[in-house]
């Protein structure tokens, strides 16, 4: 079972950026297609962007143009680079392969955009 530890989270005024990691205790080289999710308060948790082994991206209508998701399969690391943050992105972010297991959630990263 892998587990997967966020991190790069903070506090960040509207239109800034943040670059979120997320490091896999195992190997990702084997699964085939990993996502960034977040959930903000009282709300669900959802699916912002997926990229396959190959490198292949889908992102929701949400993020598009502002997020860009990336993997390092030989660092087993998974990145979402975060620019032109609005306040509506206020969540706590985790990743995940695509589709999730419940079991590999990890604790996540605060992500807080507030002039």
């Amino acid at each position: 079972q892998v587990q997967f530890v966020e991190s790069g989270g903070g506090l960040v005024q509207p239109g800034g950026s943040l670059r979120l990691s997320c490091v896999a205790s195992g190997s990702i080289g084997s699964i085939p297609v990993m996502g960034w999710y977040r959930q903000a308060l009282g709300k669900q948790r959802e699916l912002l962007a997926r990229i396959t082994r190959g490198g292949i991206t889908v992102y929701a209508d949400s993020v598009k143009g502002r997020f860009t998701i990336s993997r390092d399969n030989t660092e087993n690391t998974v990145y979402l680079q975060m620019n032109s943050l609005e306040p509506e992105d206020t969540a706590v972010y985790y990743c995940n392969q695509h589709p999730w297991r419940a079991g590999y959630w990890g604790q996540g990263t605060q992500v807080t955009v507030s002039s």
